[in-house]
């Protein structure tokens, strides 16, 4: 069976990890310290997203946009009768 992460992707969330552990891992636009365990590994497999490394897309991301398009076509609807 193929690997959903690519090793060097695991790479980036083992080097998130430890930045988070040294307690140099920020957040992006706020540039909060990162205390959460969960937060860094998203910070790494996103900056292994970016670098264009076998990740898997979000999960969320493609929910989110497809129910927001069907939201707004119904209400868009309910207003034009």
């Amino acid at each position: 069976m193929a690997r959903k992460y690519s090793r060097s992707a695991s790479k980036d969330v083992k080097g998130a990890m430890h930045k988070r552990k040294r307690g140099t891992l920020k957040s992006g636009r706020s540039g909060k310290k990162v205390k959460s365990r969960k937060q860094a590994i998203a910070i790494g497999l996103s900056e292994a997203r970016r670098k264009g490394k076998k990740v898997p897309p979000k999960k969320g991301s493609a929910k989110k946009s497809s129910s927001r398009k069907s939201s707004s076509s119904k209400s868009r609807s309910k207003k034009s009768k």
